[in-house]
């Protein structure tokens, strides 16, 4: 496929999705155009749109390799506006009752503020010639041949002024509105059916706030990472992100995320936040605020639930139409998994369209479903644990959540076992990564080593680490 032959693209919706989507595009169509509702902010501040923006955000391995490829340099641009190289050595990760062993891998991520990485993917987009965005714009509709079988465009209003509904003609609509999409309703008034969804109950809140990063804290480390463990299920994450104005790394903040499933989340005052950040199983990021200076007020944020919808298992659909990123799959956020997932998505895109426009939707779908697969089982597995979240607990996934509470049990002592699960959980490998017959074999052994304390096994594993 060649933009010869491909003319024009309108991708609904600016966010990380559409961004990367509408970068996945330019490639092939002569004139790429983003449809926004909010008006674009100031690099580094919050859009009006995206209200998870204000808290406490991670750019998996894999989201990092995905966007500098499709944006050469974006990651040396970041770090010159004051984000900060996430090295895994430079990281702790409280999982299962206790620290995984410290890596000493060279696998790097980014620590940057949502604002400033949405600000400057919107940056380097809107720089290529072929891309255009339309702000502060409200789309009302789809509009399609007189059979419904094809979409050629968008009806919308310029919500600044009285106009009157107009319509923008496109040779592909791609619907990147996010988990509130309304292209399920769309289908149906054109008189297809809806997707079927698959939904997990999870009713995570957190309450977020910023604070003025010292040297001394963690020893340098730049963050931490809590996971959920029983009896309370709690949540943190602490992590360095860049000074408000962009400096250097040596003023740069932390944003601390602290919550809990079931609607479990920490008070919105001073007391009550610290407490609750106490209660975590692990001290370190009470200890590393409780006397900080904050930088911010207490932010709440509510999640109710994780949500996929299956448009590959549609037997029909219209042409010259798509939906992509978290209108596809939402993921519960403590995962971090939503960015880097649209961001493979743009890549499997991209190989769609070499392929050529015909039957696009129903290719791109299947591959997104692909993209989609692993993240969510991993995702949805790991909720499944909490005993108040609702979902089918299958002798498989009880399983798999045996097997995995055993492997994090393990990787607290053992570096190969802690790279391979993070690895994983970054994205860069599969699951079924975890399931090599070495992988085993080391998490059953650790596990004897640790209950029985047999001193040959700790030795010998310890001299292959």
């Amino acid at each position: 496929m060649t933009k010869e032959t491909a003319q024009h693209v309108i991708v609904i919706g600016a966010s990380m999705g559409g961004l990367l989507a509408a970068r996945s595009l330019a490639d092939y169509y002569q004139q790429v155009t983003v449809i926004e509702r909010d008006i674009f902010p100031l690099p580094g501040e919050n859009r009006s749109g995206v209200p998870q923006g204000r808290h406490a955000h991670g750019l998996l391995l894999k989201g990092r390799e995905a966007i500098e490829q499709f944006f050469p340099g974006i990651t040396q641009e970041l770090e010159n506006q004051g984000a900060i190289p996430a090295h895994l050595q430079e990281a702790r990760f409280f999982i299962n009752g206790g620290y995984l062993h410290d890596t000493d891998n060279d696998l790097t991520g980014l620590l940057v503020s949502r604002p400033l990485l949405e600000a400057q993917v919107r940056q380097r987009l809107l720089a290529l010639p072929n891309v255009r965005a339309i702000e502060n714009c409200h789309v009302l509709g789809l509009v399609t041949t007189k059979d419904n079988t094809c979409v050629t465009g968008v009806k919308f209003i310029q919500r600044h002024s009285s106009s009157e509904e107009e319509i923008l003609n496109a040779d592909l609509v791609v619907d990147a509105t996010g988990r509130g999409s309304k292209s399920p309703t769309w289908l149906t008034n054109l008189g297809y059916q809806k997707p079927e969804e698959e939904q997990i109950g999870v009713d995570i809140s957190y309450t977020t706030r910023l604070y003025r990063r010292q040297p001394e804290h963690l020893q340098g480390d730049t963050a931490i990472i809590v996971s959920g463990a029983a009896p309370n299920w709690r949540v943190g994450v602490l992590i360095a992100q860049e000074a408000e104005n962009g400096v250097s790394s040596q003023e740069s903040r932390w944003i601390v995320s602290i919550g809990g499933y079931m609607g479990d989340r920490a008070p919105l005052e001073e007391a009550g936040f610290l407490e609750f950040a106490k209660s975590l199983p692990t001290q370190d990021i009470y200890n590393t605020i409780k006397n900080a200076q904050p930088l911010s007020g207490l932010i709440p944020y509510k999640f109710p639930s994780s949500l996929r919808r299956h448009y590959e298992k549609l037997r029909k659909f219209p042409a010259g139409y798509l939906v992509f990123g978290d209108a596809i799959c939402s993921f519960n956020p403590i995962y971090a998994q939503g960015m880097t997932v649209a961001a493979l998505e743009a890549i499997a895109l991209q190989n769609c369209l070499n392929q050529g426009t015909d039957n696009l939707a129903k290719r791109f779908f299947i591959a997104a479903s692909k993209v989609v697969d692993c993240p969510w089982s991993t995702a949805v597995i790991s909720d499944l644990r909490v005993p108040q979240v609702q979902g089918k607990r299958s002798l498989m996934v009880r399983l798999m959540n045996w097997y995995t509470s055993k492997l994090q049990t393990a990787a607290q002592q053992d570096l190969v076992l802690a790279i391979a699960f993070l690895s994983v959980t970054n994205l860069m490998a599969a699951p079924s990564s975890l399931m090599g017959l070495g992988i085993i074999f080391r998490v059953l052994l650790r596990n004897l080593w640790q209950q029985s304390k047999l001193p040959a096994i700790g030795k010998q594993l310890s001299v292959t680490s």
